[in-house]
């Protein structure tokens, strides 16, 4: 199949599609050299299954007709876990698709199972099987097999039927609202704002020393300034075991910097090696009443029987209701419900609330009870 590498044949794609009630879009990227994600080639369909696949190399191709498609109010843009698809489009384009629907999110919400892959949701609801033969293949080079056009096509063609009928079973059962949160999370910008002064949490793991974690926000912070300025990857300026190291020993020298055995050889007389050593001196200076620890750092106290108990309650209720775990509640949220019946969590609010945040508060104060019968386990209510 032909690439769309002009302008105003693009225009023209997205003229057709920006008639239809939804259009299915995936793109293909490189990042390994890279901080920033290149974009290789996207993909379109229509509701008829006729798609389009978009050449971003092309030297005479202007994406702004996809990114006005992506613009339109008046068509769903449909895309299956699409948290990096946004991140590019965000990035080149200063925007972010509405409407806007994640298959992958609707499956959970449907009882999929946590993050079902596409693969697998094509072929329970398309009934179809996807050639995953070029699935890891160079998407920067020219010309595209016939294979790899093929695959990449199907990845938006077959996404038309496993829309539709997930759609179909969210209309059924009256579950629209539930995604709403999620999708507004995946089309915020702050999702996709890699905010240096953040860096640090990713990485700050189990540190519960306020001295530790204002070194590891400085170094982090500085690592992720030049991952970005050079666009190269977080790992060719400093590995994160690096990183980690650098926060719990706060070297303040050059000899001590060189002898942790996480930093190369010769690597604390460089530039970099100043830069890391003025990064600690920054942590340093922090005010540390300032300092937050991560609440997962924070540990749960003596709590740690009634989490499990809790995760066994959410397993039970997901199974009854036919919903993914993973789209109610995390490890983080039992966790502060069992140290806090008012803790500010997402599962204590709105439909979640009702479908399984009464239940683990019940659970807690005793009025409920859990029990295994005929293999499996049944919730109950007691006076």
């Amino acid at each position: 199949m032909d690439l769309i590498s002009t302008t105003p044949a693009l225009a023209d794609a997205c003229t057709r599609f920006a008639a239809q009630s939804f259009v299915t879009v995936d793109t293909e990227f490189m990042r390994e050299t890279t901080y920033y994600p290149k974009l290789c080639l996207i993909q379109m369909a229509g509701p008829d299954g006729s798609g389009v696949l978009v050449d971003p190399l092309s030297p005479d191709l202007d994406l702004a007709p996809f990114f006005a498609l992506m613009a339109d109010e008046g068509v769903v843009k449909v895309f299956h876990s699409a948290r990096q698809d946004l991140e590019i489009i965000w990035l080149l384009g200063g925007l972010l698709p509405q409407p806007f629907f994640d298959t992958q999110v609707a499956a959970m919400v449907c009882g999929y199972g946590d993050s079902v892959s596409y693969e697998q949701l094509v072929n329970d609801v398309a009934k179809a099987k996807i050639d995953k033969s070029s699935r890891f293949t160079d998407w920067s080079r020219r010309p595209l097999s016939d294979a790899q056009s093929s695959y990449a096509l199907s990845d938006v063609t077959h996404l038309v039927k496993v829309y539709e009928v997930l759609a179909g079973q969210l209309l059924s059962t009256d579950r629209g609202e539930w995604l709403d949160e999620e999708m507004s999370v995946l089309t915020s910008p702050e999702t996709y704002r890699a905010d240096p002064s953040q860096a640090w949490r990713r990485l700050a793991g189990r540190m519960r020393k306020p001295r530790e974690i204002a070194v590891l926000i400085e170094v982090a912070a500085w690592r992720e300034r030049e991952a970005q300025s050079r666009n190269v990857p977080r790992g060719r300026i400093l590995k994160d075991e690096a990183v980690i190291d650098v926060a719990s020993s706060a070297p303040r020298s050059v000899e001590a910097l060189g002898r942790l055995r996480s930093i190369p050889a010769g690597f604390e007389r460089s530039r970099t090696g100043t830069d890391i050593l003025a990064a600690v001196e920054r942590g340093f200076a922090r005010d540390l009443t300032d300092i937050a620890l991560p609440e997962r750092s924070r540990g749960r106290g003596g709590n740690g029987a009634l989490v499990e108990l809790l995760k066994v309650l959410l397993k039970a209720v997901c199974e009854t209701e036919g919903v993914a775990p993973k789209i109610i509640a995390s490890v983080d949220d039992l966790e502060a419900i069992a140290e806090d019946d008012a803790a500010d969590v997402p599962v204590l609010h709105g439909w979640r609330r009702a479908l399984f945040g009464e239940k683990a508060l019940a659970l807690k104060a005793g009025r409920l009870a859990l029990s295994a019968e005929g293999g499996r386990v049944v919730v109950r209510e007691l006076d």
